[in-house]
């Protein structure tokens, strides 16, 4: 089995300091965002083996804070990921292949990785939140009954998971 973490940057800045997009730095509330959701990842042993991360600012930014209070985990970073579309995004998941990690992160960015979730869930999520969007710092974990990332298609995963900043806000209810 192989289990795929889809996560879309936190929250970002709607302007980066060149403006350039790339370089659009995270917003407190992203980096925020971003430290919760590496917590519930950690609790729920979802820690990946790698992760395959944008070259962006705000994915890279967002990998550091979600990342912050895990063992050390292999990362990569590339710039095909900022923009790619579906296809691209499994492309680049077969070639982890080659490092063969048993659970692979892909952070990166909409609507790509969104249409990327959808396409490989194989039976469409009706009536979730995820059929809707995937939100920043969004998380979708999809399971495969595979041998190896090569043998990743479309159609072929089990949607494990899909959690949000907001519901794990909303699931902590309020604070005194």
């Amino acid at each position: 089995m192989r289990r795929l973490i889809l996560m879309r940057h936190a929250k970002a800045a709607k302007l980066g300091p060149t403006g350039n997009d790339r370089d659009r730095p995270l917003e407190e509330r992203g980096r925020s965002d971003a430290r919760q959701i590496g917590t519930y990842l950690k609790r729920k042993a979802l820690v990946p083996d790698l992760a395959l991360v944008s070259s962006a600012t705000r994915t890279r930014e967002t990998w550091d804070h979600l990342s912050a209070d895990w063992p050390k985990v292999a990362v990569e970073y590339h710039d095909d990921l900022y923009g790619a579309e579906a296809g691209e995004l499994l492309a680049a998941v077969r070639a982890a292949a080659v490092q063969d990690p048993q659970r692979l992160l892909v952070l990166a960015h909409n609507p790509g990785l969104h249409e990327f979730a959808l396409a490989l869930i194989a039976s469409a999520p009706a009536g979730t939140p995820l059929a809707d969007h995937l939100p920043t710092a969004g998380v979708a974990v999809l399971n495969f009954t595979v041998d190896a990332w090569n043998d990743v298609s479309f159609r072929r995963g089990r949607l494990e998971t899909f959690v949000t900043p907001r519901q794990l806000k909303d699931a902590a209810g309020p604070r005194d």
